[in-house]
């Protein structure tokens, strides 16, 4: 608590505070930021929209600029050749030291080739892709193919390593869920925290196995306990929920489900999977 959470993937900043546990923190969906315009989001820190809005993006992508001179560069995007000349565009003059990338999909890491060819800067992050778990045999459709299955760090780094550059430093989070890979980058000195998409301020975060897993799971648990024949979770749970991500919260549901089978909490017929029967264990 005391940072102020930057957003990669919808990207607003806001100071988080502690909260008493009946507290709720609304959606932020003003994000009126254009794409490809450099914007100082903090002392030290500017961020890039990217022009590739989506129901799972908001208005896009934003990439991250740390510090003045010799510079860091935050989750460089999609594959998209205009983002990443806004990106240089925006740091001419100026040296890009290090590039860094919280987790490898297809929104965040691809981009990372063009600015490191461009600049030579060395690429940190957890690791390349991988799933959660194995896929189950009984699994029809893979959510691992908005994957970025090409990138590879110069620098693998864990939770507690920290990175250091002109002026700044930043400690590596472990934040696994959204993907096994998934990082936070910390700047205690500014109490700012990039979380990349760990976090969202215009919405919640998918999570889908086998690609991602999940381990808060009372939202899940408490429909079963008083709905335990219905199978219409994801609109009992994500209420006024926009259609086009129907599916996507499908997955989220099933990554809480799929924790509470292994835990023994929630019994199912089969593996865990979309379209299975879920029930409170006896």
């Amino acid at each position: 608590m005391g940072f102020a959470a930057l957003y990669p993937s919808y990207e607003t900043a806001i100071l988080a505070s502690p909260m008493a546990d009946n507290d709720d923190i609304p959606f932020n969906r003003d994000f009126p930021l254009k794409p490809g315009v450099a914007e100082e989001a903090r002392p030290g820190v500017r961020r890039v929209l990217c022009n590739n809005p989506s129901p799972f993006t908001f208005t896009g992508t934003v990439s991250y600029i740390v510090g003045r001179g010799k510079v860091a560069i935050i989750d460089p995007g999609p594959d998209d050749e205009a983002h990443a000349k806004a990106l240089l565009d925006a740091v001419r003059g100026e040296t890009v030291t290090h590039i860094l990338v919280t987790h490898t999909h297809r929104d965040h890491s691809p981009n990372t080739a063009r600015i490191k060819a461009a600049t030579g800067a060395t690429v940190y992050a957890e690791g390349p892709h991988r799933a959660s778990r194995p896929r189950f045999e009984s699994e029809k459709h893979n959510p691992e193919s908005g994957a970025d299955r090409d990138f590879k760090p110069d620098v693998e780094v864990k939770n507690g390593d920290v990175i250091e550059g002109a002026g700044f430093a930043l400690e590596a989070v472990a934040t696994p869920g959204h993907t096994a890979n998934h990082l936070a980058f910390a700047w205690p000195e500014r109490k700012i925290n990039f979380v990349g998409d760990h976090v969202m301020g215009w919405s919640t975060s998918i999570v889908a196995p086998p690609d991602g897993s999940m381990i808060d799971y009372m939202a899940s648990l408490a429909t079963l306990e008083r709905r335990p024949e219905d199978s219409t979770m994801v609109r009992a749970i994500y209420i006024g929920l926009d259609p086009r991500l129907s599916g996507a919260a499908g997955y989220s549901v099933l990554a809480h489900l799929e924790d509470l089978v292994a835990r023994g909490i929630v019994a199912t017929d089969g593996d865990p999977v979309i379209g299975g029967n879920y029930r409170m264990a006896s």
